[in-house]
């Protein structure tokens, strides 16, 4: 199948891109940066999901959303607006057969920054839109919400023992998410499920469930 991945030049992008191509498919990434996927099947794109103008790609039947920013001021413009921009132009069209959204736990817990977790929060709103308007095509449209995944982004919490020993006392199985467990719910959303849509899927590690109970 035809895989566009928006933000595959590293992190959960990149390692999603390399699930798909490792199963066959052919991919399609986008991104600000420069490829750092060289495979066969691969295709990448430099643009800006916001700003650039896009261009036109046929037949897309997977679209996996995954770019995005953080407390940078434009997280509303970027992971809300800028998704929306792509799945518009790319996913709603008969060819599609799956739309993934990568969101966040504080789409629903509101944690976070407040331009990002209202960025995530809109993003579930609109896959639930979006997954109304591809029912047509047999389509489904869902969201994944992690919680903390080990990247590069966060290497200011992995590499100091006293930020990292906190955040994981923070969660039921004081653990992260790898990269490649992202990529395999990824893959799992957008091929392997045939029946769910409309659905946030929170996979945090317990951290939204963790609480103290005082009686």
């Amino acid at each position: 199948m035809k895989v566009l991945i928006t933000g595959t030049s590293r992190g959960i992008g990149k390692a999603i891109a390399q699930r798909f191509l490792e199963q066959g498919h052919t991919v399609i990434g986008m991104d600000r940066e420069p490829a750092s996927i060289t495979a066969p099947g691969y295709c990448h794109l430099v643009l800006d999901i916001l700003e650039d103008c896009l261009p036109d790609l046929e037949d897309v039947n997977i679209l996996i959303n995954n770019a995005g920013v953080q407390n940078t001021g434009m997280d509303i413009d970027v992971n809300l607006k800028g998704t929306i921009r792509i799945t518009e132009k790319y996913g709603i069209q008969p060819k599609i057969k799956s739309i993934l959204f990568l969101a966040s736990a504080s789409a629903s817990t509101g944690a976070e920054f407040p331009e990002y977790a209202a960025s995530k929060g809109g993003v579930v709103a609109y896959m639930k839109n979006t997954a109304q308007r591809i029912a047509s095509f047999g389509a489904t449209a869902n969201s994944l919400s992690p919680g903390g995944v080990i990247t590069e982004l966060n290497d200011h919490i992995l590499k100091d023992p006293e930020l990292w020993d906190a955040v994981l006392k923070e969660t039921l199985l004081s653990k992260w998410m790898t990269l490649e467990e992202v990529a395999d719910w990824a893959y799992f959303m957008t091929v392997t499920n045939q029946s769910m849509t409309a659905q946030d899927v929170l996979v945090d590690n317990g951290e939204a469930a963790r609480f103290n109970f005082i009686w």
